[in-house]
């Protein structure tokens, strides 16, 4: 009797979501076709100057487009969608299945990004059904959580259901009344769920969410005691939220005026597709607000964890061409500090404060909850799958092991689940979970120009002239190998407690001695008309030397940028004009001096 073939294994790689908060991506592979669920994008860190979005590195899709049926997308959230346009501009997905009002979203940012041509969106409803390639079915789950149209995915593969929770909590009194598919979960845990794949965010908190309507009360209580015009900022996505702030505004009679394109843009879906419902006089323009009175308006903006372009940081600089802070004004921050953001939180309700703003923020004062499941959120989930295997996803590394810890206590063997990292390859087979190879990934950086990626020798500059500064020199030699005049020398962000002057007798000498020990290895002529001189070879050579010059004499490793300026003689390297700075002349030494090009390396 033939024994049947075991199939091959699925390979899941997540390529974002690991180790951090954000970016989320992850791959589905198995066999010679790929799904994809997610591909969101996170925030820069203070040290990336100049970066406004930070994406996965995604050279595995790339080196493997051929394979990609789709994607999947749980929700609309930035950390889950925010990265589609940018990965379209170098790979096709043939079709992107996922949620109205996500869907809604992205069709926007890809037209705003000239790609929606490189891709069919499909919009799903709860237990919509989806097959993409011969291999993959998936099944949409409606779940709870911050934003509005969220969905858990049970994935059918040859080796198994693997059931993805997305982003989630559990909510019994949801803002919208759409309640989490416990029925479906049990079903799949009843028939048998192989792998399940899990939040991991709140893993570390004790007890349950609270549900988003908890904070109703507690937000009711500050407009019904806010003197005068009240300020609400928020995250634009948590669509459950605003739906409650608006309904506040509609109790206490004060108009609304909403502050930020993203805010404008997730409200005008929502309320097309009916996940926000609201009158339409509720709405002033900003241009109208004066001639409401203070304690009628409402004003609601973007920018609650401190952006630097965002309404409410201008506002609290004084640079909102629209809104000014005046005495009296309530400013209510609700939403928590994504970890990273918490420094540009504080100094904005720094600067509202000290402009006679009374500002209401912080965990205690009940006006905010998250949107993902704690300990025993994340414990009902593994009751109601009860896998097989367990993947801890979506949080930092201290997160991804206390929830593997949860899913021990729940009765899951310790061999039966992987920690991983970003770029780590899971083979899952019918008998067992690890890790078998790793695939490229880390970070592609974009900056605010958003038509090209930041490569990581321009952010190392970026970073270097932050700490350090900027040098430059700029010399002329001849071919006997001497200086024509002397060398100019800028320095611009650097500290020393060495003065110009001196620092420039220094790079004189340095220069001198290096020419007078080096120029016999380079020019290989003693005939000055006939000579030939390496002068790419040379120039590396005085820019090392002026390097160690600099690092020793200020204490420092600014960057240095080098210029040289040669005869034209009959070397075939790039010619590269040195132009003279009108501040700081070369003065002659010697000899007349001759204007010339410079043959250096490219």
């Amino acid at each position: 009797m033939t024994r049947k073939k075991s199939p091959s294994p699925l390979k899941i790689i997540p390529l974002g979501g690991l180790h951090e908060i954000g970016k989320n991506t992850c791959v589905f592979e198995y066999e010679n076709e790929i799904i994809l669920l997610d591909a969101g994008l996170a925030f820069p860190t203070d040290g990336m100057h100049g970066v406004n979005i930070v994406l996965p590195d995604v050279t595995y899709l790339r080196e493997n487009r051929h394979k990609i049926k789709g994607m999947i997308v749980t929700h609309g959230h930035e950390d889950h969608i925010g990265g589609i346009p940018f990965h379209l501009k170098s790979i096709e997905i043939p079709v992107i299945y996922g949620p109205r009002l996500a869907m809604a979203l992205l069709y926007r940012k890809l037209e705003e990004a000239g790609v929606q041509n490189r891709t069919e969106l499909k919009t799903v409803r709860p237990r919509d059904v989806v097959k993409l390639g011969k291999y993959f079915s998936v099944e949409y789950i409606r779940n709870t959580h911050s934003m509005a149209d969220s969905f858990t995915v049970a994935i059918t593969t040859p080796v198994g259901t693997v059931i993805h929770t997305g982003d989630f909590k559990i909510d019994h009194t949801p803002v919208d009344g759409e309640k989490f598919d416990f029925q479906k979960l049990a079903e799949y845990g009843e028939k048998g769920v192989h792998c399940l794949i899990s939040d991991s965010t709140n893993s570390e908190v004790p007890g349950f969410t609270p549900s988003e309507r908890s904070v109703y009360p507690n937000l009711d209580r500050v407009f019904a005691d806010a003197p005068g015009r009240l300020m609400v900022t928020t995250f634009a996505s948590s669509v459950h939220r605003l739906q409650i702030i608006l309904e506040l505004a509609q109790k206490h009679g004060r108009s609304v005026a909403i502050v930020g394109r993203s805010m404008l843009n997730v409200i005008a879906h929502a309320r097309n597709l009916g996940y926000i419902k609201c009158e339409d006089s509720l709405f002033v323009p900003l241009h109208g607000v004066r001639n409401i009175p203070d304690e009628k308006l409402l004003i609601l903006t973007t920018g609650s964890q401190g952006e630097p372009m965002s309404a409410m940081t201008r506002i609290a600089k004084g640079e909102h061409r629209q809104i000014k802070i005046r005495k009296g004004d309530t400013v209510v921050f609700s939403a928590n500090p994504i970890p990273g953001n918490t420094i540009a939180v504080v100094n904005t309700i720094d600067k509202l404060m000290m402009l006679g703003a009374n500002v209401i923020y912080g965990k205690n004062k009940g006006i905010h909850v998250s949107g993902h499941g704690c300990q025993e959120d994340q414990k009902l989930m593994l009751a109601l799958t009860r896998p097989k295997f367990f993947l801890p996803v979506h949080g930092e590394h201290r997160m991804l092991v206390q929830h593997s810890k949860t899913a021990q206590s729940m009765g899951i063997p310790p061999e039966n689940m992987v920690v991983i990292k970003n770029g780590d390859v899971v083979e899952l087979s019918q008998d067992s979970i690890r890790v078998t190879d790793k695939v490229p990934s880390g970070i592609e950086l974009v900056d605010s120009s958003r038509s090209g990626m930041v490569e990581d020798n321009i952010l190392k500059e970026r970073q270097q002239l932050a700490e350090d500064g900027v040098v430059t020199v700029a010399l002329a030699v001849d071919t006997d190998g001497k200086l024509i005049g002397y060398p100019q020398l800028h320095l611009r962000g650097v500290v020393s407690s060495v003065d110009k002057p001196q620092l420039e007798q220094v790079l004189i000498k340095t220069l001198e001695k290096n020419l007078s020990h080096q120029w016999a290895e380079y020019a290989n002529s003693s005939d000055r008309k006939d000579i030939q001189v390496d002068w790419t070879g040379l120039k590396n050579d005085l820019e090392c030397a002026v390097q160690r010059m600099l690092r020793r004499e200020l204490q420092g490793q600014p960057l240095l940028v080098f210029l040289m300026q040669a005869p034209d003689t009959k070397a075939k390297d790039v010619t590269v004009t040195v132009k003279e700075s009108k501040e700081s002349p070369v003065k002659p030494v010697g000899r007349r001096r001759r204007r010339s090009t410079a043959k250096v390396a490219s």
